[in-house]
């Protein structure tokens, strides 16, 4: 200010000392070109060649720069981020095979509430910042208890009973546990395809059931027991039901052994339905007559009426 020059001005001359100054377009050879103000390479390599600019002053005199400036050697980054209009560093992780993404951002968040000061923060961005999104909506238990929630009213529907879908949705526990234990043999994660997968075992695991319900309900209709109507549904039922479930789970296998691009998200989708078919198929034929016994007699039970004493009013 002393020497009458304009701030502006010196920064604009360093800039043009040290990178280049855009002056204007011009069309030449049908083409546009660009214009700029810069030193040459020879002139602007060291500081010490500052002394070779001016800047011209509020009287119009020349005013070399090395009278108001002083430069010195400092070292830092090649460049620096800038998130969110904060100054930030990016982080980069790799998951090992059996971590799932959302466990290790539930990694990271622990480790820098534990080591970082409290004047930093973070933030995720790309497909992690994708991913916090989704997880904010509907969680996967909600759609899964929807899924229960659904087929069960379809049942109650269909059988016009609240107590006989109970003994066909007992078998979709044991759909869920074999596809978790396939999924733990092969180092896989839970993401949004074994989560596709579950519901869809929903569906299947209560196939399995119906046919033995149905056929055990139709007999018990006809005056046989409860064990009876039981036993003749999974004695007769067997064959098409080891058909089925088998035909389904050799379609899907070319999933579990898929190769190429994409070929994870494939694995993780196949093996959950093939070992939750296997579970339900080989354990659940056992326990759906027992489940479809225990139902049943609790419903006997309760709309059995004690008959009234005589003389009682």
């Amino acid at each position: 200010l002393k020497q009458g020059v304009e701030l502006g001005d010196v920064y604009q001359t360093l800039q043009a000392f040290m990178g280049g100054v855009f002056i204007n377009y011009f069309n030449r050879f049908g083409r546009t070109w660009q214009v700029y103000v810069q030193a040459e390479g020879q002139y602007r390599t060291e500081a010490r060649d500052i002394d070779s600019f001016y800047v011209r002053n509020s009287k119009g005199d020349m005013v070399p720069l090395e009278t108001f400036v002083s430069m010195e050697r400092t070292f830092g980054p090649e460049f620096t981020l800038r998130f969110n209009e904060h100054r930030s560093a990016q982080i980069n992780g790799i998951l090992w095979p059996w971590i799932s993404s959302g466990q290790g951002m539930a990694a990271f968040e622990e480790v820098f509430d534990q080591t970082m000061p409290a004047t930093m923060g973070y933030d995720f961005m790309g497909m992690s910042y994708q991913e916090k999104v989704a997880a904010e909506g509907v969680s996967p238990s909600v759609i899964f208890g929807l899924s229960l929630l659904a087929v069960f009213l379809i049942l109650a529907a269909l059988y016009e009973s609240w107590a006989l879908p109970v003994s066909v949705l007992l078998a979709t526990p044991i759909a869920v546990f074999g596809a978790f234990v396939g999924l733990l043999v092969r180092l896989l994660i839970n993401d949004v395809y074994a989560q596709v997968g579950l519901v869809m075992l929903v569906g299947l695991a209560a196939k399995n059931a119906i046919l033995i319900v149905e056929f055990a309900r139709a007999k018990l209709d006809e005056g046989d027991s409860i064990v009876d109507a039981a036993l003749d549904g999974a004695r007769l039922r067997l064959r098409p039901i080891m058909m089925t479930a088998f035909a389904f789970i050799l379609g899907v296998l070319p999933l579990v052994i898929a190769t190429g691009s994409g070929a994870i998200s494939r694995h993780i989708l196949g093996t959950a339905v093939m070992s939750g078919m296997l579970a339900s198929t080989l354990i659940g034929v056992f326990l759906v007559p027992v489940s479809f016994y225990v139902v049943e007699s609790w419903r006997e039970r309760g709309e059995a009426k004690p008959e009234p004493e005589e003389g009682a009013p």
